[in-house]
């Protein structure tokens, strides 16, 4: 299986008013390998991933995507013992899903035929409407604490120890109303991190999350609140900017969103402040 991260020998380069700089070193560089999905035998997706908590990032894009809606509708999930590199050995870069004879099986509309990117990954559905229809349960609203907000993008970044490694990856991470953290993942795409986070809390027994709040290292993008949303979160707390649709989307929802959550500050897209409540 592929590490969380690599190393290679990098020439830093630094312009100064005495002239051009180099030195090289052995820097780390954050893993990226595709991770194919087959579910009853087909593919289903195929992602760009950093290796790591692989079986929750599948239960999480399942979910989210609306095939399953609960870990009992995964009856095996396991990596491919045929998948093997030049050298023979497993790549760990293929997994099998089983589903419950009770379960649908995935529709043609929900395979993806390309490699979804780490940069921003496939959005499974076309508009606001339908996927407010595959919602289990409406999110659970709840005003925010503009003192608990401010202070979780630091205590993800706690969190982010390859971050601090490689300085590329993101993170997604659950925390109570409070300010407590309940799991934090990283991954090069921002969209896996969330996977990740919302399969460890699907096989926790922990959805739908409506006392939970969903935070990014990213922006806040419709696929995002749109897994927020699926998962059933009462609010999205990103580090960036929010997109239009994005917004739109939390407010048909009924998802707290801000934007740009960063010292001591934030935009307030959707929901309520606690002072407001």
């Amino acid at each position: 299986m592929g590490r969380l991260n690599r190393t290679f020998a990098v020439t830093r380069v630094s312009v100064e008013p005495e002239g051009i700089h180099t030195d090289t070193r052995s820097d780390y560089v954050t893993a990226e390998e595709p991770l194919e999905l087959r579910v009853g035998g087909p593919t289903l997706n195929t992602t760009m991933r950093t290796p790591g908590h692989d079986i929750e990032m599948v239960h999480g894009f399942l979910y989210g995507e609306g095939i399953i809606r609960s870990a009992a509708d995964v009856t095996t999930a396991r990596y491919c013992a045929g998948a093997t590199g030049p050298d023979g050995t497993n790549t760990y870069n293929v997994i099998d899903v089983d589903l419950a004879s009770s379960v649908r099986a995935p529709g043609l509309e929900s395979f993806r035929l390309s490699t979804t990117t780490s940069a921003c990954g496939v959005c499974g559905s076309s508009s606001i409407e339908q996927i407010l229809g595959k919602v289990a349960a409406p999110p659970r609203r709840f005003p925010l604490d503009p003192a608990v907000v401010v202070q979780l993008p630091d205590r993800l970044r706690d969190q982010q120890q390859q971050f601090r490694r490689t300085g590329g990856i993101h993170a997604a991470g659950a925390f109570t109303r409070d300010g407590e953290l309940i799991v934090a993942r990283e991954d090069i795409g921002r969209h896996n991190a969330a996977d990740k986070v919302i399969g460890h809390l699907l096989l926790q027994g922990r959805l739908p999350a409506d006392d939970l709040i969903l935070v990014m290292s990213s922006r806040a993008s419709f696929e995002l609140a749109q897994k927020a949303i699926m998962a059933g979160f009462g609010a999205l707390v990103a580090v960036s900017a929010a997109s239009s649709l994005a917004v739109d989307l939390a407010r048909s929802a009924g998802l707290a969103l801000t934007g740009f959550t960063r010292d001591n500050r934030f935009n307030l897209y959707a929901g309520e402040l606690i002072s407001e409540a």
